[in-house]
């Protein structure tokens, strides 16, 4: 499945406004609180601003001149708001592609079950635990379940990777189906298994915003190792004081702050904690969801990817290439009927069939559309067939003219089938 996304610029209008809105929000103490460093930053900035207070009611000038220290807050303040509008911008950049998940959990309607057996649409945010939907063919399926009726095709490469549609049915360890994933035939009823909020779209959004990132095993040591560095600085400084007063040397607050601040590591402490969103978000515009930030560092370590299997790593386009018909048979009545014996199938194959005949040959008024409903067989999941029951004499070969059938074959991801059947003998294949 190939996913194109505009590429968003680094300061757009609304992602900035955005960003500054949450970096003053984040100068709450309780927020600080878990970057130590950007903390005691603040803690700096409080104390300056109270020595300026102080000076512009009192006039003392012993601490300084009212400009001086105002100019040091005014710097303390603005490394504050830095630090956090990096955290800022980065989450709101996360948020901004995970728009695009919320918008389908929210805008996928659901057909919800009734007690009466009728059924009833509603938003795919409504559904709750042990709610029963249905959905059909060409379908989105609303919400993580599990089957309880039916049997069909599910194209689940928006979740998995896998290209190649998997058949989920009502019983056994094959009937668990994912919310956004879409159902390519048939009919399945499903009961929600999860509660709101806790379905895999939303567990991926939350990831996708880092509103639940966990920090990894090399933040938390870098972490621990900044807190060292500051409580020595704060050591250092603190005894700055007393020999300053023994040599005569008054240091002023403002002075002690702003050393305080130049030694500890005020740029990685501010820095840390955007630097792994940024990254998760960086992997989402290469189509990579990362459950965690120490998947973002194992990935950078990597030389060589091993995957399992290809059908991860295609494109997911399974198109028909060419008609091959048996010696003897023409081609062009041979495109005909493999036309018609996809017309009643709606999965990517079926279409791609259609588009290829369509390419090869003139279709319109070479063959007959005027027929009735009933002599169109379905694709369906537990078939795996499509095909038409023709009247002799239709597709312009009378000599072939009962049935023409298409099935399908999933041995070896080969492809497809299309066989067309009188008297047991077989006019072409594909």
């Amino acid at each position: 499945m190939s996913v194109h996304r505009r590429k968003a610029g680094l300061f757009e209008g609304p992602l900035v406004k955005q960003a500054l809105h949450q970096a003053v929000r984040k100068l709450n103490p309780k927020t600080m609180f878990r970057n130590p460093v950007m903390f005691t930053v603040e803690i700096g900035t409080v104390v300056m601003l109270l020595v300026w207070f102080y000076i512009l009611f009192t006039g003392d000038t012993q601490q300084g001149s009212l400009a001086y220290n105002g100019l040091v807050f005014a710097v303390l303040l603005l490394t504050l708001l830095f630090a956090n509008f990096d955290e800022a911008i980065a989450e709101a950049r996360g948020k901004a592609q995970a728009d695009s998940l919320r918008k389908t959990r929210e805008d996928t309607p659901a057909r919800v079950v009734l007690k009466d057996k009728t059924t009833s649409t509603v938003s795919s945010s409504q559904l709750k635990k042990g709610d029963v939907f249905e959905v059909l063919a060409g379908e989105i399926i609303p919400a993580d379940g599990e089957i309880i009726e039916g049997l069909a095709t599910i194209d689940e490469s928006a979740i998995t990777g896998e290209s190649a549609p998997v058949i989920r049915e009502a019983g056994g360890d094959k009937s668990s189906v994912t919310g956004g994933t879409k159902v390519l035939s048939d009919r399945i009823r499903v009961i929600v298994t999860t509660q709101p909020g806790e379905s895999f779209l939303d567990k991926m959004i939350a990831l996708v915003e880092g509103a639940s990132r966990q920090k990894t095993p090399n933040e938390i040591a870098l972490t621990i190792l900044l807190a060292g560095f500051t409580l020595v600085f704060i050591i250092v400084c603190i005894t700055l004081q007393p020999f300053a007063g023994y040599a005569n040397t008054p240091i002023t607050i403002a002075a002690l702050i702003s050393l305080f601040v130049c030694l500890i590591p005020t740029t990685i402490g501010g820095l840390l904690s955007a630097i792994g969103i940024a990254g998760m978000d960086r992997a989402l515009r290469a189509n990579v969801i990362t459950k965690s930030g120490k998947a973002v560092e194992t990935a950078g370590d990597i030389d060589v990817l091993l995957l399992d299997k290809t059908g991860t790593i295609t494109i997911g386009n399974r198109k028909a290439t060419n008609f091959y018909p048996a010696p003897g048979f023409p081609e062009a009545g041979f495109i005909r009927l493999s036309y018609l014996s996809s017309l009643a199938d709606d999965t990517p194959e079926g279409k791609s069939i259609l588009e290829l005949a369509k390419s090869r040959i003139q279709l319109d008024g070479s063959v007959d559309m005027n027929l009735p409903a009933h002599a169109f067989v379905k694709f369906t999941a537990e078939t795996r067939t499509s095909g038409v029951n023709l009247p002799d004499g239709t597709g312009n070969s009378p000599q072939w003219g009962h049935t023409v059938g298409r099935q399908r074959k999933r041995a070896g991801n080969r492809g497809d089938r299309i066989t067309g059947h009188h008297q047991n003998r077989h006019p072409g294949s594909f």
